[in-house]
C-alpha cells in the first residue's frame, strides 16, 4: 500500500526485485546474464504482483528492456553490462523529441513520458525517428540515467507506485554503437550473441509481460474478496444472498484461471522462438483475452463485495488490473482484427502483410 499511496517503490523494494534477478533475466549470456525464459518470467511477475501490481510492473519491464538492449552492437552491451549484469533499464518506445545526426553517433534531445520505473534506472532506452525520414525509420538510443532528468507527471488511477514519469533530456550525444533501429526489435532479427529469448517478434511476447502483473492483482484480489464472503456466509446476515456469493466466486475464479491458462499458453509459444505470423497475432489475441477475463473477474467481485472493498486491498487490485488491461498492446478490438485478417487472409489465398512489420505504429504507442 505504501507504493501506492507514494507513487513510488521504496529503495528496499527496488534492492529485492533486482536481488531476485528481474533485471539480469533476458541480459546475454556473455555479460553474465541468465537469457531465461517468458515461462518462468510469466510465473515470478505475478507472483510478486499478488503483493504489489506496481512492483510487478517495473520488475516485468527491467527484464522486458533488457531484452531490447540485446539488439546494440556488441561496444553498446558492454557500456551497459562490463560491470554486471544487474542494470536496471527503462524505456520509452512511443517516438519523440529529436534526433540531429552527427558524424559518429547523434544528438538527442526532447521529451518522453510513462518512463516506468525511471527514477530507479541505470539506463534508458528511448526512441526518436530518424530525420527526414517517412515515419518508419524509428531509433531506439541507450542514454545513462544521469543524462535526464525526471518531471513528476505520473497521476494515475491504478499502478500508482510504478512512477511512470516525464524523462526530459537536454542535447546530448549519444554514439552510433548505443543505437539500433525498432524495425529489429519488432520483426525479432536474429543476430550475433542474440539467445532465441532475444529473437522473437515483438508481439509474440509484449502483451504478455504487461499482462503478468494484472494476473498477479487478479489472483490476490480473489484471495481477498474470498475471505470476506465466507466471514459474510459464516455470519448469517440475512441481507445476504448465499447464492450469489457462491456464484460470484465459482465465475471470478473461472475467469481467472482461464487468463492464467491462456498466459502460460503464450509464454510456452514466446519459449518455443516461433517467428510464425500465425503464432504471433495468436499470441496477441489471447494475451487481449487474457487481460479482458481479469478485468472481467475482478470487476464482479469488487461489484459485489460493494461497500465493503473499501480503500484496501480489493479497491488497489480493481484499480490495478483495469490500468494493466487499458494498455495498448492488450486492445482485444485490434488484436482480433489483425488476427481474423491474417485468417481470412490466408483462406482465400493471398499473402498477408508480415506481422513483424506492420504493427511498429502500435508496438511504439507507449508503454506507461
Amino acid at each position: 500500500m505504501a507504493a501506492d499511496a507514494e507513487r513510488r517503490l521504496n529503495h528496499e523494494t527496488v534492492a529485492r526485485l533486482t536481488g531476485a534477478g528481474f533485471a539480469r533475466h533476458f541480459v546475454p549470456l556473455a555479460w553474465g546474464g541468465t537469457e531465461g525464459t517468458f515461462t518462468d518470467l510469466l510465473a515470478a511477475v505475478a507472483a510478486v504482483g499478488e503483493g504489489c501490481a506496481s512492483s510487478a510492473w517495473c520488475a516485468a519491464l527491467w527484464s522486458a528492456h533488457a531484452r531490447y538492449a540485446a539488439y546494440l552492437p556488441e561496444d553498446g552491451q558492454r557500456d551497459l553490462w562490463a560491470s554486471g549484469p544487474d542494470v536496471r533499464i527503462s524505456a520509452s518506445v512511443k517516438p519523440s523529441g529529436e534526433a540531429r545526426r552527427l558524424p559518429s553517433g547523434w544528438l538527442l534531445s526532447g521529451e518522453w513520458e510513462f518512463v516506468s520505473g525511471v527514477e530507479f534506472a541505470h539506463w534508458l532506452l528511448l526512441a526518436a525517428l530518424e530525420p527526414g525520414g517517412d515515419g518508419a525509420r524509428c531509433r531506439l538510443f541507450a542514454v545513462p540515467r544521469d543524462d535526464v532528468r525526471v518531471r513528476d507527471s505520473w497521476h494515475s488511477t491504478g499502478l500508482r507506485g510504478t512512477g511512470s514519469h516525464t524523462a526530459v533530456m537536454e542535447p546530448a550525444f549519444v554514439p552510433d554503437h548505443r543505437t539500433f533501429l525498432m524495425a529489429d526489435l519488432v520483426s525479432g532479427r536474429p543476430g550475433p550473441g542474440r539467445g532465441r529469448c532475444h529473437t522473437v517478434p515483438a508481439h509474440l511476447a509484449g502483451g504478455l509481460l504487461f499482462c503478468a502483473p494484472a494476473l498477479g492483482a487478479a489472483r490476490r484480489a480473489l484471495g481477498e474478496w474470498s475471505s470476506w464472503a465466507a466471514r459474510t456466509q459464516a455470519s448469517g446476515r440475512p441481507d445476504q444472498d448465499g447464492s450469489r456469493l457462491h456464484q460470484a466466486l465459482a465465475r471470478s475464479a473461472d475467469d481467472i484461471d482461464t487468463a492464467q491458462l491462456l498466459l502460460e499458453d503464450a509464454a510456452r509459444r514466446a519459449d518455443s522462438g516461433t517467428r510464425a505470423e500465425r503464432d504471433v497475432l495468436r499470441n496477441r489475441r489471447v494475451t487481449a483475452v487474457g487481460a479482458d477475463l481479469l478485468v472481467d473477474g475482478v470487476e464482479r467481485l469488487f461489484r459485489t463485495a460493494g461497500v465493503h472493498a473499501g480503500a484496501g486491498v480489493l479497491d488497489r487490485s480493481w484499480r490495478d488490473v483495469h490500468m494493466a488491461a487499458a494498455h495498448q498492446l492488450l486492445r482485444r478490438e485490434s488484436a482480433g482484427m489483425a488476427y481474423a485478417t491474417s485468417v481470412f487472409s490466408a483462406l482465400a489465398g493471398e499473402q498477408p502483410v508480415r506481422a513483424g512489420t506492420a504493427t511498429l505504429r502500435e508496438v511504439t504507442a507507449g508503454e506507461y
